[in-house]
């Protein structure tokens, strides 16, 4: 299937829209009652920093909604003011957090039915608007959603799109993409589907074993049963990694990103000679600013002396787990929450662990004076860090 083309046409169509349907301002103040914070914009004006008895909160200098979030939110809640009374669905949440998703629902915007690991369009009718999420969707998905001739709403993050045609371009010159990001996630599974010949992996680790391969050659077997959903059909590592470009799902670690790059760019150089480096590896800069941003900001944050750390964000929200991580690293005693809900007690707290588990922390406010470090993800609105952080507060007082 010629994506490119597809997607032209799909952006030529009088069903489609992506650039909000003229509400922005009575939209720009609803968000604003729903999702802004008083408190935040003090702990911003005061340098980041508050302090309330005996706690002191230190607040990263990048966090929460980033402006592409923003803009899907924005154009969910544009949609349904367009269309009052349209079955309005969305492909997947729009982002990763849980109290907008909930406010979703309270304005009747469904959500794609899944059945056996499959989403079921067949809910769908022709009359129905629906919405693409921030992460945005398969080609597969938008082609169903063309054919059926339902208006579709394109909340598709830009920097995510800007990977759409970094892969694009990989396979008009029949490279193929290594794609640094989770094969499960939206984004990736979006982004695959724009690609021809691609390879996903998770970490650097996986990517030392397939640079490892093209060095060395290898198992092919155990390399295929290894990358089974992580690579496109009838993938062959003996062929199809002479020549390769890199990608990545926009919420990434941007360090390890960097690092894949450069690994197969020495990787490539090792095997077939500096000269011939442009003829087997092409990089392209996709890692979103926001995600970016929020990441340095926590890097800075993590140098202050902090007794704890607190990340707020969906528990399936990638970027929020990078941040999570960066805490982790550098041996802070963190807390990833996605909601104020979380925080049961001064003495209990349920928390998503960096391995995935759910897991109650004890004792985990001390006593006595303390200075806490506070994040969020790209898709946490800044009003749900002020309930975490006036939970703090209390809990304290």
């Amino acid at each position: 299937m010629d994506t490119k083309a597809f997607k032209r046409s799909l952006q030529h169509s009088e069903n489609y829209n992506r650039k909000g349907f003229g509400h922005q301002a009575e939209v720009t103040t609803q968000l604003q009652s729903e999702y802004h914070s008083s408190l935040i914009q003090e702990i911003r004006d005061r340098n980041y920093s508050l302090q309330r008895g005996d706690v002191t909160i230190r607040l990263a200098q990048a966090f929460g909604f980033c402006w592409g979030v923003e803009r899907a939110v924005a154009m969910a809640y544009e949609t349904r003011q367009h269309f009052p009374t349209e079955r309005i669905w969305i492909t997947n949440e729009i982002i990763h957090n849980p109290s907008v998703n909930q406010r979703m629902q309270e304005m009747e915007v469904k959500f794609i039915p899944v059945e056996t690991g499959k989403k079921d369009f067949s809910v769908v009718d022709n009359n129905d608007v629906v919405i693409l999420p921030a992460f945005g969707a398969s080609v597969q998905e938008m082609q169903i959603l063309h054919d059926k001739g339902c208006k579709i709403v394109d909340t598709t993050c830009p920097w995510v799109s800007k990977v759409w045609n970094t892969v694009e371009k990989h396979k008009k010159i029949d490279y193929t993409s290594i794609i640094h990001g989770k094969y499960k996630h939206e984004e990736t599974v979006a982004t695959s589907s724009f690609a021809g010949k691609y390879l996903i992996v998770l970490n650097l680790k996986e990517a030392q074993y397939v640079a490892d391969y093209i060095l060395n050659g290898g198992n092919r077997e155990e390399f295929l049963q290894k990358f089974a959903k992580a690579c496109s059909a009838g993938f062959d590592p003996d062929q199809d990694l002479e020549r390769v470009g890199i990608a990545n799902q926009t919420t990434m670690l941007k360090g390890e990103t960097e690092q894949l790059g450069k690994l197969f760019e020495r990787t490539m150089m090792q095997k077939y000679g500096p000269d011939q480096l442009n003829d087997h590896f092409q990089s392209f800069n996709t890692i979103c600013d926001a995600t970016q941003e929020r990441q340095d900001a926590m890097l800075e944050l993590v140098q202050h002396e902090l007794d704890l750390m607190v990340v707020i964000g969906g528990f399936n929200s990638s970027n929020t787990t990078q941040l999570q991580q960066i805490a982790f690293e550098k041996g802070i005693p963190s807390y990833h929450i996605d909601s104020v809900e979380r925080i049961k007690s001064g003495d209990a707290l349920e928390h998503r662990q960096l391995n995935g588990e759910l897991a109650i922390a004890e004792n985990w406010l001390p006593a006595g004076k303390i200075v806490v470090g506070v994040t969020s993800g790209a898709s946490t609105p800044d009003k749900v860090v002020e309930d975490v952080i006036e939970k703090i507060f209390s809990l304290k007082a």
